[in-house]
């Protein structure tokens, strides 16, 4: 074994020696079981037998002996990835749990004379201990949501759709660890929006159809109510018609003129609100400091993707780590859904934003999971309110609002529209004369290459 090792140490690169191992897993993952997989990858890293026959542990010496933290890292990462990539798509997700629990091994502590065992478990353990480790703990988050959610700041983890998605957007990570952020939080999404379809649908029925149905949002009876009033502001001034409207009048235009119209989109639907001024105010301030010497030039789709991502960043977090000082205003006079609004006026005019948008929307998660619960409520309740707005314009749903009764749909329009502009809740017997019905379209596709993050 010592002669076969050195012979390999002879042989080949770092890199070489990784492909080795990525190789071997690879293969192992698609022909065996996870238990298999999984006592396969202890014996290799955790346990460190040398006495398998396999070419993976010389391989790992290699790396071991190369004295790069870094490189064994990110063999350690992709190598998990390459197994929770291919559990995904199986839908074996226990295993995903299994995985990361291997890591909890108390083996890792224990003490030896070997140099080369030494170096791997410290490495490990240091390993434990980063934000490489807390990405791939998201994988597993989803199967103890219930028995965390209330603990204090475990309460993100019902959040993992947006916190996966700087995963998926980092380049400099693995690509199997990127589809296999890309997969997990598409699936997290669309099963809020299925768990919010069916709560809609349900929870209008009869007493025994209530109970039996959960609702997926913390909003309690509001939900319901806040998912009529959105479904219920369309026409000529919903918010797809607004933001067409808005692009075909900024079109051929300068950027200069796009600035100055861009707020005035942006808060049409809210000038009743009295925070409406003091947001406009910080807009427009923001839109006069940025890309200045564009202002001339003809607008195209760089600059709309560029201004709106700056937009969010103003609405957001600034710095990517704390929440700027408009968040903090408008979510302090109780405007959550003034709020989502707005974001989503910013998407329905750049697309290409909304990425960028759920990468900031995980880095406010990331500053407010430092605090309990029951100090984030205001924050939580934003969250919540945002995925209902968000999954209500998802383009494989589609909800309507159906009068079953008298009532004047001119007057539950108008209701909605001061609901949207106030957030006080418009009169329950004006909600219950309306019905909301929801249909699932179609599945959109799934693509294994990660959208691309665009500054």
């Amino acid at each position: 074994m010592v002669s076969k090792a050195y012979s390999y140490q002879e042989r080949l690169t770092v890199s070489q020696a990784q492909e080795v191992i990525y190789d071997f897993l690879l293969e192992l993952v698609k022909t065996c079981s996870p238990d298999q997989v999984l006592t396969e990858f202890r014996h290799l890293f955790v346990k460190h037998d040398e006495s398998t026959v396999s070419d993976t542990i010389p391989a790992l010496h290699i790396i071991l002996f190369a004295n790069d933290e870094k490189e064994f890292r990110n063999t350690v990462k992709r190598s998990c990835y390459i197994l929770v990539n291919n559990w995904e798509i199986e839908r074996r997700y226990d295993a995903i749990q299994s995985l990361v629990d291997l890591f909890a091994d108390r083996i890792l502590y224990r003490p030896t004379f070997s140099p080369t065992l030494k170096r791997l478990r410290h490495w490990l353990l240091r390993f434990t201990k980063s934000q490489d480790f807390q990405d791939l703990k998201l994988f597993a988050a989803r199967f103890s949501e219930e028995r965390t959610i209330n603990r204090p700041g475990e309460w993100a983890n019902r959040y993992v759709p947006y916190l996966l998605a700087p995963q998926y957007v980092n380049q400099d990570n693995p690509i199997e660890q990127r589809r296999a952020a890309r997969a997990l939080s598409r699936r997290l999404k669309d099963k809020f929006k299925f768990d919010l379809a069916m709560y809609t649908a349900y929870s209008q029925g009869s007493k025994i159809e209530r109970e039996h149905i959960k609702n997926p949002t913390f909003l309690g009876d509001d939900a319901l109510r806040l998912v009529k009033a959105i479904v219920a502001k369309r026409g000529e001034f919903s918010y797809r018609n607004l933001a067409r409207l808005f692009l075909e009048q900024v079109k051929g235009s300068n950027y200069a003129y796009f600035k100055d119209s861009l707020p005035f989109y942006l808060l049409y639907t809210v000038r009743a609100n009295p925070i409406t001024g003091q947001i406009q105010a910080c807009l427009t301030e923001r839109l006069e400091q940025i890309y200045g010497e564009s202002d001339q030039d003809l607008l195209d789709n760089s600059l709309i993707l560029r201004t709106c991502n700056r937009m969010i960043d103003c609405l957001m977090t600034e710095d990517r780590a704390n929440p700027s000082q408009l968040f903090s205003l408008i979510l302090s006079r109780g405007n959550s859904l003034t709020l989502a609004v707005i974001l989503l006026k910013l998407i329905l005019i750049s697309r290409g934003s909304n990425l960028y948008l759920e990468v900031r929307i995980a880095d406010l998660i990331r500053y407010y999971e430092q605090f309990p619960k029951e100090q984030c409520q205001w924050v939580i309740n934003f969250l919540e309110v945002f995925r209902v707005t968000f999954a209500i314009f998802a383009e494989n749903i589609e909800y309507n609002l159906v009068r079953v009764n008298e009532a004047t749909p001119d007057a539950m329009v108008n209701n909605a529209s001061l609901y949207m502009e106030s957030q006080d809740q418009a009169k329950n017997e004006d909600w219950e004369t309306f019905r909301i019905f929801s249909q699932m379209l179609y599945y959109p596709l799934r693509d294994n290459n990660p959208d691309l993050l665009q500054e």
